[in-house]
């Protein structure tokens, strides 16, 4: 993803078969690497593509094609090894520097890990860089020059798992072996998306539906015959507003949704926690995967459990990021 996701630090149930929150940040095997900016290329409008290169990416452990990372980004220019331990104690050491040391902790998808080469692909979202409103994590994006060190916190080899479910932490796709796949997202969801379809064999129906800022910010994805993108342009129309019926129309073309209404879903208090409901166990038949803006992913949680009588054990909800908020310090 170019994703600003806040991570949370501890593990909630609420029902059997979902996961509500992602596992600890601090789970063993995670480590941070340190990695310097190798290209800058600038894919569209809204996206940057910065390739990060380091002789310890060699010992880097994708778990799948989301793959999530931390970037670590300084706050007063001193070197993050200074501040922070490599080792399981680094989260406590984080939480305990003053406000104006801590680093600041951003959340991104690796778009395409290299480790043979020892580099990975990072595409970034640069909201607000042209207004003067830019978080940590897109300033520094919109400037990094070639050469420019920056530290990332990834897994390391042998992958990290988690004990509850035996995947990989800081991943969530993990469809049904086989069945109807629908992924949606905004923009912070397409570098992840496209890492996903990409990786696809195809021989599956598979639907994407990807809400981007403008026209310039289409891809150009390559893709095993029959998987099926569609790009919006949301323009000057809120964000979510063309996503919203547009997932809804491909489930009902695709037959998925049910003849009944389904049941009212929890209310999700975006100020005070977070939206991630991810199915542990992975039913057969249509699996869906939603991410991005959480009060756009809460909508769209609404309209496919209430409208539609889509299962929740069959969808993976996920907000990346909330307007107005930044994610942790």
């Amino acid at each position: 993803m170019t994703t600003a996701l806040r991570e949370a630090t501890g593990t909630a149930v609420a029902e059997p078969a979902l996961r509500v929150v992602p596992e600890p940040v601090a789970a063993p095997g995670y480590r941070f690497f340190d990695v310097t900016v190798a290209r800058v290329q600038r894919l569209s409008p809204s996206f940057l593509r910065l390739t990060l290169a380091g002789p310890e990416l060699a010992r880097f452990g994708a778990g799948r094609d989301d793959q999530r990372i931390k970037l670590v980004l300084s706050r007063d220019g001193s070197p993050v090894t200074d501040l922070l331990t490599d080792g399981p104690n680094w989260y406590a050491e984080y939480c305990a520097l003053p406000d104006d040391r801590r680093p600041h902790l951003r959340t991104y998808t690796v778009r395409a890990a290299r480790p043979d080469l020892a580099e990975l692909d990072v595409d970034v979202v640069l909201h607000g860089v042209d207004g003067g409103n830019a978080g940590p994590a897109a300033s520094w994006a919109a400037a990094a020059r070639v050469g420019d060190p920056i530290v990332l916190l990834g897994p390391d080899r042998p992958r990290p798992r988690s004990a509850a479910s035996g995947r990989a932490w800081g991943v969530e796709w993990a469809p049904p072996a086989d069945g109807t796949l629908v992924l949606a997202g905004d923009e912070t969801a397409v570098p992840a998306i496209s890492a996903i379809l990409e990786a696809l064999p195809g021989g599956r129906r598979t639907v994407a539906v990807l809400e981007v800022p403008e026209v310039g910010d289409v891809l150009s994805l390559d893709l095993a015959p029959g998987i099926e993108v569609h790009w919006l342009v949301r323009g000057t129309r809120g964000h979510g507003a063309a996503l919203g019926p547009a997932v809804h129309a491909a489930l009902c073309s695709l037959g998925l949704a049910r003849a009944g209404a389904g049941q009212e879903p929890e209310d999700v208090d975006l100020d005070g926690g977070m939206l991630w409901e991810v199915p542990d166990v992975r039913p057969t038949g249509c699996y869906a995967w939603l991410a991005g803006e959480a009060g756009m992913v809460k909508a769209l949680r609404r309209r496919l459990v209430r409208d539609l009588g889509i299962p929740r054990t069959s969808v993976a909800f996920m907000g990346y990021w909330r307007r107005g908020a930044a994610e942790g310090a």
